[in-house]
């Protein structure tokens, strides 16, 4: 399995490490996340947002140097990843866990942490429970329910009494499909359908028929990102679902900015729920985004913000514990965290561990000819649903 290792020289030469400091006075926060196969821009952009963060803020914490020890699992590969983790935490003498762009690698992880009693910050890895498998482990990121049970909610109240789900067989998929469910029956809402499609499924004709035939006032889907939104959009526009008259509903992924890109005006009407974007008004967020675009020459998504305030909570923490780095101060410091991040206030949730944040309601539409998702409402300190 390729490894990408970012220490020492490697470090100093990319502006992330200087001096000469004993390893007393160095923090080594080893990153596990993807950096080839499907999934490598998800992790390339956890990374950026990581070493972004270190830029602006200095290499130096509670008076130590902040050193990123980089490996890559390739995907998804539970069993790699535990054995990196393991490395990470053995060989590297890594004081910090951190990454995780995916579930199933993150729950391999998670045990490493509990076991080695390492502060342990989930940037992405979105299922609901990976935060319970380790006590030293904080999220900053999302969880699926988090964003997809108010979602339900939001769309029972505005005009969807029927619906049909549409949801990806894996984890991150039937945590969406139940979150949605749940928060859509609870208000009210009736689920006339659903169906579980193959996560590398290219065909989704089949699909959109059924839930054509069912005339339902809103269709609700789950399916990763990269090459699957196109091929969905092309279903929808094949078989003459308008999203302006049945509510086309999802989770961010379905229209980022890649997805629009392939979707073309099929998109429009789209609604999505999402906790950033980089469309966002506030002034921290267009300073990030500004300071991003100048570094990477391209616009953060949601895991370039994951890695960024991922980091942010790696330095607040070593700053409350005077550098401190075992996983029992580490964990006590983080939790109840509070912040301003480009993605609006947030906080780490004292009693889970998992974040407190600003969800949000977009719709697709074309502003000065371009697509973009506008945001139609907003939920403030939302927790994960229990």
């Amino acid at each position: 399995m390729k490894r990408f290792i970012i220490a020492g020289a490697a470090l100093l030469a990319a502006g992330l490490s200087g001096g000469t400091a004993g390893a007393q006075d160095t923090v080594k926060v080893g990153m596990l996340i993807s950096l080839s196969g499907q999934f490598a821009d998800t992790g390339a952009q956890i990374l950026n947002g990581a070493k972004l963060y270190i830029k602006q803020h200095g290499d130096t914490v509670a008076g130590k140097k902040i050193e990123l020890i980089v490996k890559d699992n390739g995907g998804i590969n539970p069993p790699v990843a535990k054995r990196l983790a393991q490395e990470l935490v053995t060989r590297d003498n890594v004081d910090i866990i951190a990454g995780f762009d995916l579930t199933p690698n993150a729950l391999a992880a998670a045990d490493v942490s509990a076991e080695a009693k390492k502060f342990m910050v989930d940037m992405n890895a979105a299922t609901a429970v990976v935060i319970t498998k380790s006590p030293y482990m904080v999220r900053t990121s999302m969880t699926i329910p988090q964003l997809n049970q108010t979602l339900g909610t939001w769309a029972e109240k505005n005009g969807v009494k029927k619906a049909y789900t549409m949801v990806a067989d894996f984890g991150p998929g039937i945590d969406a499909e139940g979150a949605f469910t749940k928060g859509f029956t609870a208000a009210g809402g009736q689920v006339a359908g659903s169906v579980r499609m193959a996560v590398a499924n290219p065909d989704f004709s089949a699909y959109v028929s059924r839930a054509k035939d069912l005339n339902p006032e809103g269709i609700f889907v789950m399916i990763p990102g990269g090459a699957m939104p196109g091929a969905f959009g092309k279903a929808l526009a094949e078989r003459g679902i308008d999203p302006n008259k049945t509510k086309v509903m999802g989770q961010m992924e379905i229209t980022d900015e890649h997805a629009l890109a392939s979707m073309g005006d099929v998109a429009i009407g789209m609604i999505t729920v999402a906790h950033y974007d980089y469309n966002l008004k506030n002034k921290t967020n267009q300073d990030f985004v500004k300071a991003y675009n100048a570094e990477y020459k391209r616009n953060p998504d949601f895991f370039s913000v994951g890695g960024y305030d991922g980091m942010h909570v790696i330095y607040e923490a070593l700053k409350k514990t005077k550098g401190k780095t075992d996983g029992d101060s580490l964990i006590a410091a983080a939790k109840g965290l509070k912040w301003d991040s480009p993605r609006g206030p947030m906080s780490i949730d004292p009693e889970t561990r998992d974040v407190i944040q600003t969800v949000y309601i977009r719709k697709v539409q074309k502003v000065d000819g371009k697509l973009v998702n506008v945001e139609i409402a907003k939920f403030d300190n939302v927790k994960s649903p229990k």
